[in-house]
């Protein structure tokens, strides 16, 4: 990973791990068309973990398994799980754009809250090239609303817990590697849907169909998970946060492929918004380096 450049790392991380979430989440809504939602969840946890903990080892990380319960990974992943007991549900029960367009606060709440807890300076023009990437995936995901209810609220409840997650994770000390953090939210999510699951539903059989779909949602969340954190840990919150709106443009690109959806004049405008939006933002953090390392 050294060899990227520093100035790209963090919003290449983010991309990445839109995408792997985009994949996730999709795999995911084709499950819950035959499962209960938190069954859906606890199941693609079981085949995150058989993938994730042979992958630790393998690279070398099994003496810092006691990392997974580190009071900040714990604090991190405790939100994490919050967040998508939300979620799960808000994807059952609504269309999957707006579900979508709710989680695009998170990129908002989580600069206010570096900008009060880390004292991190956003400035005027960052501000205004978010709120361009924010209406560009807007755009995308063109919501519609129907039925907004209490699963609306669920989805925006996402967005929160999502966001106090990602400034959480900021505090998760360099010794802890990321895939140690990875691994612990599959594991605390899974806890947390085993126990919603057999609290709040009735066990339907699984098909082979759904088993197949859970395995490949496991596998792109623990990249999810490891990219995201990454995300933040390697570059600043401002230049970071915005390229989350990639989730829209890989939503897009998941209904293209998966159900045949095309995007209309005003998705490709949004598209056309978001990445240009974090471009410039990368561009104004490249030039500010530079200026730094001048004077």
């Amino acid at each position: 990973m050294n060899a990227i450049p520093s100035a790209i790392r963090g919003p290449l991380f983010m991309v990445i791990a839109t995408g792997s979430y985009v994949v996730n989440d999709t795999l995911m809504k084709l499950a819950t068309a035959g499962l209960p939602p938190y069954e859906v969840l606890m199941l693609r946890g079981l085949w995150a973990a058989a993938l994730g903990f042979p992958m630790l080892f393998a690279l070398g990380y099994g003496r810092q398994l006691p990392l997974m319960f580190e009071g900040r990974v714990l604090t991190r992943n405790l939100l994490e799980t919050a967040a998508i007991l939300a979620y799960v549900v808000a994807l059952a029960n609504m269309p999957i754009a707006d579900s979508s367009a709710l989680g695009q606060l998170t990129p908002l709440l989580v600069l206010l809250g570096a900008s009060i807890l880390f004292r991190e300076r956003i400035g005027g023009i960052r501000m205004a090239l978010i709120g361009l990437g924010f209406a560009g995936a807007i755009m995308v995901a063109q919501p519609t609303m129907e039925g907004i209810s209490i699963f609306a609220l669920l989805a925006i409840a996402n967005a929160v817990f999502g966001a106090a997650r990602d400034v959480a994770g900021r505090r998760v000390g360099a010794e802890v590697p990321g895939m140690i953090v990875a691994i612990s939210a599959v594991v605390v999510v899974l806890i947390g849907a085993v126990i919603a699951h057999f609290s709040l539903e009735t066990t339907v059989m699984p098909e082979a169909s759904h088993l197949a779909l859970l395995a490949g949602a496991g596998f792109f969340l623990i990249f999810g998970h490891f990219f995201i954190f990454m995300a933040y840990r390697t570059g600043p919150t401002g230049v970071v946060a915005p390229f989350y709106y990639t989730f829209s443009v890989w939503a897009v690109i998941s209904g293209l492929v998966v159900f045949g959806e095309f995007p209309n004049a005003w998705a490709v405008v949004g598209i056309v918004l978001v990445i240009a939006s974090g471009l410039v933002i990368v561009m104004l953090d490249e030039r500010r380096r530079r200026l730094t390392v001048v004077a």
